[in-house]
């Protein structure tokens, strides 16, 4: 995989993008990237700017930590039932 672009070269990218000189096509072209990296980029800048519904990048980032978060913690409960169940039994059995 590529290395990631700068961000500041995300900005002016999408800056050149909005004031429509070129298609948004011939200005992926030009600055060697593709067409939909580009429309990405440029969506992901509305909504960072409030213009468009959606998660922000802060947003998302959170979104990816809870998600691992509650994967952990659905991991550490299903292995304290699995310890109660078992020590549960053992009281029950005789000896």
């Amino acid at each position: 995989m590529p290395p990631p672009h700068p961000p500041e070269f995300r900005r002016r990218a999408v800056e050149l993008a909005r004031t429509g000189d070129k298609s948004v096509s011939a200005l992926a072209k030009s600055l060697g990237i593709s067409q939909s990296c580009l429309s990405n980029w440029i969506r992901q800048a509305a909504i960072e700017e409030g213009d468009l519904d959606g998660l922000s990048a802060g947003e998302k980032k959170e979104l990816v930590g809870l998600r691992r978060k509650a994967r952990q913690l659905e991991l550490e409960n299903e292995i304290l039932k699995r310890a109660a169940a078992y020590f549960a039994r053992e009281n029950v059995l005789p000896k």
